[in-house]
């Protein structure tokens, strides 16, 4: 393979160049791959996640310092009744070298998945997001001078800030919740020159989250036995799954996929209904009274009603494939286990690190995890304290407010390409 990777379909087994591709082009379903042509783990002397280039879907690097950091517990390892625990750290934490200033793992996906998109000459990306990932997306806009459109829910506004100014961001918030922003978002992509950031379809996101995996495995030696994380969709997992199994290929990190432990914020657990009753599919009585179930999270991020659950590849293959086990957390042990976190590590967590937490502490308590196993906690967020206190924060104010049924034409549509003009992209009529 002369190309550092191409992309496969698991579905039809076709191997073909990136051109910011999505889909399988002969319309499978299912989740497309990197291959990469160095099949060994080689780190580059580069910033942050770039360290890890040789493994992410792109040529270049961003100068940006801001990657996953990994480190034994041991206040909470004791507390527990771990012997080897492993914690990765996506956040704001100085003293441990995280210097996630958005204080969320979607920087993780953020800073590939622009870079990405530049050296394909997609365009102008469009993002829907519940309030982290856009964010993030923020951001690495502010960073890069990377143009951006994001949607998201009316009440995700304030969530909605950044440590630099991000005068590239066309930020659009909707009367409604998750699902309503990525719908929109969908009408947005229909102006010529805007690209969907893709969600689970984008390699780049995966692979960015995927060096987690990558940076526990270097500090432990080893692949973990067990993984815990919270899911919404569920991409991080998938993408541990397929970091697992390029560490396996390179043969110096273990030969067994670590049990994937993943869970959700009750009362919205779709995944998990649907893994209990041993489908493939999420159907509608996974999600009963979805809207007040999802108002009544901690972690809204955790609430997307259309994860990549059973497509090729996805979350529910992911469970099989590593022998993994669900979790539905409460609000009350959720706040416990954020707690306990904060008073054993000595930092704050996001509400979504949170109830990975609660996971761990029941898997603990009941024996689900043995106490000599090598456990990987992947805490996707935390730090909001000390980034409060150390850095600025820009808030991103937005460009325009829609209804969750507003049409996207007439004046809305015209706002949106005349933004898009102002940043140098040429649209078709």
């Amino acid at each position: 393979m002369r190309e550092k990777y191409l992309l496969h379909c698991p579905g039809c087994g076709r191997p073909f160049p990136d051109r910011y591709t999505l889909d399988c082009p002969s319309g499978c379903d299912a989740l497309l791959r990197t291959v990469y042509a160095e099949r060994r783990l080689v780190l580059r002397d580069l910033p942050g996640i770039f360290r890890y280039i040789e493994w992410l879907p792109v040529e270049g690097h961003l100068r940006i310092d801001a990657g996953p950091v990994s480190y034994g517990s041991v206040a909470l390892a004791r507390e527990l009744g771990l012997s080897h625990l492993t914690v990765t750290f996506s956040g704001y934490w100085p003293e441990r070298g995280g210097r996630m200033e958005t204080c969320s793992f979607k920087e993780l996906e953020a800073q590939p998945t622009l870079l990405r998109l530049r050296e394909k000459g997609a365009g102008v990306i469009q993002v829907s997001s519940a309030g982290n990932t856009a964010r993030a997306f923020c951001q690495v806009s502010g960073l890069t001078g990377a143009p951006v459109v994001v949607v998201v829910p009316a009440s995700a506004a304030d969530r909605l800030w950044t440590t630099v100014p991000s005068p590239n961001v066309c930020l659009i918030t909707v009367d409604g919740d998750y699902s309503d922003s990525i719908g929109f978002g969908r009408e947005v992509c229909s102006i010529p020159g805007v690209v969907p950031e893709g969600g689970a379809k984008n390699v780049a996101r995966r692979d960015g989250m995927g060096t987690v995996m990558l940076d526990a495995a270097l500090f432990s030696g080893r692949l973990p036995d067990s993984y815990f994380q919270a899911v919404g969709s569920g991409t991080g997992a998938i993408a541990a799954w397929e970091a697992a199994e390029r560490l396996i290929a390179d043969g110096r990190f273990g030969s067994r996929l670590p049990e994937l432990h993943l869970s959700q914020n009750l009362p919205f657990v779709p995944m998990v209904r649907a893994w209990e009753a041993g489908r493939r599919e999420i159907v509608a009585e996974d999600m009963p009274d979805a809207e007040v179930s999802i108002a009544r999270v901690s972690a809204g991020v955790l609430t997307n009603r259309h994860p990549p659950w059973g497509v090729r590849d996805g979350v529910y293959d992911a469970l099989v494939a590593s022998g993994g086990r669900m979790y539905a957390v409460s609000n009350d042990d959720a706040r416990s286990a954020g707690r306990l976190f904060a008073d054993t590590e000595e930092i704050d967590l996001d509400p979504a690190a949170a109830v990975a937490v609660a996971s761990l502490v029941r898997a603990a308590e009941e024996g689900l995890v043995s106490p000599e196993e090598h456990i990987l906690l992947n805490v996707t967020g935390g730090g909001y304290e000390r980034a409060a206190e150390d850095l600025d924060r820009y808030p991103v104010e937005p460009y325009l407010r829609v209804r969750a049924d507003e049409a996207f034409e007439g004046d809305l549509r015209d706002a949106v390409r005349a933004w898009i003009a102002e940043q140098g992209v040429a649209i078709r009529a």
